[in-house]
């Protein structure tokens, strides 16, 4: 339950990952919290929408993250054992290469450093462990217990719903651009024409936030297409299911293919990391592409042989929005004092919600420490994503 309230307020905007695990911090922090969204929790063109999310903390040699990782997990399960049904999918996550290279190597390091579990495997010891895969070509594996898939909407949805049980207030609206006239913001002011008062201000609205601060962000968060496939495992086949199948990513010489288990009957997932053209998430084509299914099915033929003719029963066409650099953005606004803009997660950033939410939340109440690495002064316009 949230604790006893100080007066103070905070209206945070956009109700995704980021947004939702904010407001929960802040509520437990005593804050009186709004939260508001122009589509709803998760809704089908937000980042946090859709069925499902990897969750994992092998990031190379990039501890940062490993520790946001590692922390947010308990959050997952503990939201998990109230949601009624499952958000943590306990699966494992399984990374592979033809070669291991200094991020296998990195991420093993890491690992052993804050001593969490991981296992190393040889290319015949993953054929012999995860028989559904062709490990053809592979040289290494690390395998990490624990870990595994997060039901995306379900979660976002979950944590709103117990947001409002607990006394927050969510409010349904589109949020205009605010305008910087003074040092603080005093409201927001809705399409509807209705305005929202409060002392401080969490922007997390994911591809929206350079609509919002085009002066600020504009270009140093581009969102970009993405597209991703469901397909159906031969029935009764067992192979395919959580228990059995992990969560899984092939490095593939640096062209990451990634996916998922079948998930409560939706179908094996598969999707390509490689950034897609840059879109408007108003305006974006949500059809796939015939060019990027039959990409998918050439890889997915050749590394799972058993789904080769597996028909296709469901797509998503959603969006990244990284950061120039991959790095999140967690920073005050330059010019109003009271503002925290949180952002820049696409791609690799759902499963560190709750770590993302309580590093924010420490911003406006001054109780987490700056990290350079999500500030604002860190990102550019030139964009080399470096965090994967």
């Amino acid at each position: 339950m949230a604790q006893t309230r100080t007066g103070e307020s905070v209206a945070v905007v956009g109700a995704g990952v980021f947004g939702a695990w904010t407001a929960h911090h802040l509520q437990q922090q005593g804050r009186r919290v709004t939260l508001i969204d122009a589509y709803g929790p998760a809704h089908s063109r937000a980042s946090s929408g859709g069925e499902s999310r990897l969750t994992r903390a092998g990031y190379g040699r990039d501890a940062i993250y490993t520790r946001m990782a590692w922390d947010s997990l308990p959050q997952w399960k503990a939201l998990s054992a109230v949601s009624g049904l499952p958000v943590f999918i306990d699966c494992g996550v399984l990374f592979f290469s033809h070669v291991r290279d200094d991020y296998f190597a990195g991420s093993i390091a890491v690992h052993r450093d804050l001593k969490l579990p991981i296992e190393e495997m040889s290319g015949p010891e993953l054929a012999k462990r995860f028989p559904m895969i062709d490990f053809s070509g592979v040289e290494v594996g690390l395998f990490e217990p624990g870990f595994g898939g997060l039901m995306a909407r379900r979660s976002v949805q979950t944590l709103v719903d117990r947001f409002v049980r607990d006394g927050g207030t969510y409010l349904q609206g589109a949020v205009q651009a605010p305008r910087a006239t003074a040092a603080s913001l005093d409201e927001v002011i809705l399409a509807s024409g209705d305005r929202v008062r409060a002392d401080q201000f969490v922007f997390a609205a994911g591809p929206w936030l350079p609509k919002l601060f085009p002066d600020v962000i504009g270009p140093r968060i581009r969102p970009t297409r993405q597209e991703v496939f469901f397909f159906a495992p031969p029935a009764g086949d067992r192979r395919f299911l959580p228990d059995a199948m992990p969560g899984w990513a092939d490095f593939n010489a640096g062209d990451i293919f990634y996916g998922l288990p079948e998930l409560e009957g939706r179908g094996v997932k598969f999707a390509h990391d490689a950034h897609g053209e840059v879109v408007d998430p108003d305006t974006q084509d949500r059809r796939p592409t015939a060019a990027a299914l039959d990409e998918i099915i050439a890889f997915r033929d050749r590394r799972f042989p058993l789904l080769r003719g597996a028909p296709l029963i469901e797509t998503r066409v959603c969006q990244y929005e990284n950061s120039s650099n991959g790095d999140f953005l967690m920073d005050f606004h330059p010019r109003l004092r009271n503002v925290v803009l949180v952002g820049g997660g696409s791609g690799h950033g759902f499963k560190h919600g709750p770590a993302v939410g309580r590093y924010a939340a420490g911003l406006l109440t001054g109780s987490a420490s700056p990290e350079p690495r999500f500030s604002l002064a860190s990102k550019g316009t030139e964009h080399h994503r470096e965090v994967h």
